[in-house]
């Protein structure tokens, strides 16, 4: 089993594929992976049937959880609950998270 992971084998997996995103733990029990947005690019995920905590590598722009709008800055983490409606949007340069599943990224 692997348990050491470098997160730029991740990106570049994303820049090589046609997904923005690439989950790289995926376990019963736990789930991580990054996820990259281009400004203007579409975040398209659908409401997970796990809790899941976002951390802010780097980038700009919001998230909408339920109805309202977090600002994002580098640093920044928030926890969205299972089958809660969110989403990243109005980016205007590259946005980096590292995500976690509390279960699976089914």
């Amino acid at each position: 089993m692997q348990l050491e992971f470098d997160i730029n084998d991740s990106i570049n997996k994303i820049k090589k594929s046609n997904t923005y995103f690439h989950t790289f733990i995926n376990k019963l029990s736990l789930a991580a992976g990054i996820l990259i947005l281009k400004p203007g690019e579409e975040d398209t995920q659908e409401p997970h049937e796990n809790d899941e905590i976002y951390y802010i590598i780097s980038g700009d722009g919001f998230l909408k959880i339920k109805d309202k709008d977090y600002k994002i800055e580098k640093d920044k983490a928030f926890f969205v609950a299972k089958n809660i409606e969110h989403y990243f949007y109005g980016n205007k340069k590259e946005l980096k998270v590292l995500y976690f599943f509390g279960g699976s990224d089914s």
